[in-house]
């Protein structure tokens, strides 16, 4: 009887038990692992492959010294946490689901914009303290005001789709996209400059690259309306924390709703917590029964495959196992 490849399981991929209905049978697992190098490195000592979230660094490092490593499965669309150049080198294949959370991940962004707006997290601060309306500040619509999405992909197409209902202008800026695949939503392709002047609030979808890290720093938020709101779902590096924090301070943005950080949990000492008009949630975003289930069950049924040198289709591939395409 062949032996079973085995595997290991960050603990963020959920529902677990889905992931034992779906993988017990073919991969010996073994569940958990603390996202830093050290310790993914001694987690992977004779394993085959790795099931993870981008909370665990697949590093050139960790690469190159998890010496049985044959395959990552990664969950969801960015693969900015894997060293794919390197993973390409020793022959480690790389596959994953783009596109499976986008409507989860659009649906956050969204539910962030309101929770901003509307002041839903203070207000049920407010009540908790014995509080009610009249202590409060007043709420700002969502309704006929100006929304940029910064990133037109996946996500930042649905959730434009979403915004619909709200009869929003709607500003994308996307150096990749062209002006035929935003007509479809009615929304308007300008620069990245146009879009922070003139949106009343700004949702960030696009990946993290070179080009987008720190976009969002002192500069952007200095273009920004003082009345602005700024969401992330996107990556945390896109936004300079620091510079947030200062735009806060000073009263230059109305406020902010964040789901992903440059530090990765966010600290519990981080002054993001401070502020009445910053909602912060867990990069949840992605998170949704619906997505992660379809995701644990085609990673899954694609490792197989691949583990065994079948093809499988292209859009799962990131980086192909020994060469193999």
């Amino acid at each position: 009887m062949t032996a079973r490849p085995r595997a290991l399981i960050d603990q963020d991929i959920q529902p677990a038990d889905r992931f034992r209905m779906q993988a017990s049978d073919c991969f010996d697992l073994s569940f958990g692992v603390e996202p830093n190098e050290d310790a993914v490195i001694e987690a992977l000592d004779g394993r085959s492959v790795l099931f993870t979230t981008s909370r665990v660094p697949v590093t050139e490092r960790v690469l190159r010294e998890a010496g049985s490593l044959e395959l990552v499965a990664k969950v969801g669309t960015g693969i900015d946490s894997i060293d794919l150049a390197t993973a390409e080198e020793l022959g480690v294949g790389v596959i994953y689901t783009p596109g499976f959370n986008a409507l989860s991940v659009a649906e956050h962004a969204l539910a962030l914009l309101l929770a901003v707006s509307r002041n839903v997290v203070m207000g049920c601060g407010e009540l908790r303290a014995g509080g009610w309306r009249d202590t409060m500040p007043t709420s700002c619509p969502v309704t006929d005001t100006t929304v940029g999405i910064v990133g037109f992909g996946r996500v930042g197409s649905r959730l434009a789709g979403l915004l619909d209902g709200f009869n929003v202008e709607l500003l994308a800026h996307d150096p990749y996209v062209e002006d035929i695949k935003t007509d479809i939503t009615g929304a308007t392709l300008v620069g990245f400059e146009e879009l922070l002047e003139a949106s009343d609030s700004v949702i960030v979808t696009a990946e993290l690259t070179e080009e987008t890290r720190g976009m969002f720093d002192a500069e952007a938020f200095d273009r920004m309306s003082t009345d602005a709101v700024l969401v992330n779902t996107a990556r945390g590096p896109v936004v300079d924390t620091d510079a947030l924090v200062v735009a806060l301070d000073s009263g230059k943005l109305g406020g902010a709703g964040l789901d992903v950080f440059e530090t990765e949990p966010l600290p519990v000492d981080s002054p993001l917590h401070d502020y009445e008009n910053v909602v912060v949630t867990p990069h949840l975003a992605a998170s949704s029964v619906r997505a992660r289930t379809n995701i644990i069950d085609t990673l899954v049924a694609n490792a197989r495959p691949v583990l065994n040198g079948r093809s499988i289709d292209d859009r799962f591939i990131a980086v192909a196992p020994n060469g193999r395409r």
